[in-house]
Formats: structure tokens, sequence, C-alpha cells
């Protein structure tokens, strides 16, 4: 959805005006509230955040699926190494890191 110009209010109009703005929201409009001419919040419809919020979960749980699908690929390939030595390796290249090498971060 494109936002008008008509759908930026600087805070001291929406102060006055936000019963209506309210209402505009809830209808479907999105407003975009300035203070000292940047950005400030947006007033929408808790229905729309909802589903905005719903989004970005969904987002979330697909990028966690697609790192399991990348680690059962590691895993067919044999990309595989034993926690316990990974976690050794990493805590040995910090103590390095800390004596004066610079640590490697990945």
């Amino acid at each position: 959805m494109a936002i008008a110009s008509t759908d930026v209010i600087p805070l001291t109009q929406a102060r006055a005006t936000l019963s209506d703005l309210a209402d505009q929201a809830k209808a479907g409009a999105e407003k975009i509230i300035t203070k000292n001419g940047e950005s400030y919040v947006a007033l929408i419809d808790a229905d729309r955040l909802d589903y905005y919020h719903r989004l970005e979960r969904e987002r979330i749980h697909l990028l966690l699926i697609e790192d399991a699908r990348r680690g059962f690929e590691d895993i067919a390939a044999g990309r595989v190494q034993d926690a316990d030595t990974a976690l050794a390796r990493i805590q040995r290249r910090r103590a390095t890191g800390a004596k004066g090498k610079p640590a490697r971060r990945g």
C-alpha cells in the first residue's frame, strides 16, 4: 500500500484529530505521524498490526526451516564434527585471540 502525502500527519495535527485519524486507520488507511519533520510513529488498524506480526513470525519460521535444511545437507554430505570437539576448538580460538592474536570471526 502506497502512502500518500495526506497520510503523513504532524504530531500536533494528530493530537487535534486523533479520533478522525483512528477512524481512518480502522477503515484501512495507514498514517505516518511526524515529529519535528521526521517519521515518528505509525497509526494502523490493530488487526493489520496483528497480521504484520504473524507475517514476521512466519518469516522467522521459514528461516529456521532453511537453516535446518542446510544442516541436513551438511550431515548427508559428511560435513559433521563432534560438538565437544567443535566447542573446544572455538574456546581455544577465543583464548588465543585474548592473548594478543586477533580472534577469527565467522
